[in-house]
């Protein structure tokens, strides 16, 4: 029996890379993709059922040319994980233009290049799983987020959009919602991170949600998630005044 594919963009660092390796040890033949070739050949060495297929998103032909090249070496891809994101905090302290215009680049567009990328198979082939990664900043405005969040809200919607796109074709579109995970990218942040949990831990809740269950949004930890939920629905200057506290972001003094 052939062993089923997944395709993980932002495959070489972070969730993309702890999820490859979940996936991997289950038996699944996983195709990783990432800008830096020497990280997913790292990867790739070490992992007989991953391979790797160095792609930017910002280039709309590769990332076509790429998912054909997966489907001719590995076979029909059972599941899309488009996780490419790039973030600065300490560019996103004061509003810069040309910044955010390259986080939305890569973060809303590059997804966008993916999903155009598998979007003529998917609804022809009338099953599978495109997943969109959002996250917790993606729900309302947090701390130095002045790109970063917007791009992030953006996804959200995009995933809500195309749920009822695919859906009539069989498809699911599944969103997910990180909190705060430790990753070379949060590493960054200047700010307290409430709940801040691994990639690991990121990697079982995101194949428990994609394999074993049927949720739209996979979110996490929901101590987190759940409160900032119920937090939308607040008064905004409850909301900013209890965000502030929980993140520690006070007034500069």
């Amino acid at each position: 029996m052939n062993k089923k594919v997944i395709w993980i963009t932002g495959g070489s660092t972070g969730i993309g890379k702890a999820l490859a390796l979940k996936f991997a040890n289950n038996g699944w033949t996983v195709a990783i993709s990432a800008r830096r070739e020497n990280l997913l050949k790292e990867i790739e060495d070490k992992h007989q059922n991953i391979k790797s297929f160095p792609l930017d998103v910002n280039d709309k032909e590769k990332c076509k040319s790429v998912f054909e090249n997966i489907k001719k070496e590995l076979g029909d891809i059972e599941i899309c994980f488009f996780s490419t994101g790039t973030w600065d905090p300490k560019k996103e302290k004061e509003i810069d233009v040309e910044q955010i215009e390259n986080v939305f680049k890569v973060n809303f567009f590059g997804t966008l290049n993916c999903i155009k990328a598998v979007e003529t198979h998917f609804r022809e082939r009338g099953k599978g799983i495109i997943t969109i990664v959002s996250s917790i900043a993606g729900y309302k405005g947090l701390p130095n987020s002045s790109g970063y969040g917007p791009s992030k809200a953006a996804l959200s919607n995009l995933a809500e959009s195309l749920h009822f796109d695919f859906g009539r074709y069989g498809v699911r579109v599944c969103l997910v919602s990180p909190g705060f995970i430790k990753t070379p990218m949060t590493d960054k942040n200047d700010f307290k991170m409430p709940f801040l949990k691994t990639t690991e831990y990121a990697a079982e809740k995101i194949y428990d949600g994609l394999v074993n269950k049927k949720t739209f949004e996979i979110h996490f930890p929901k101590s987190l998630t759940i409160v900032l939920k119920i937090l939308s629905f607040l008064p905004s200057k409850i909301y900013f005044g209890l965000v502030g506290k929980l993140t520690k972001y006070q007034k500069k003094d």
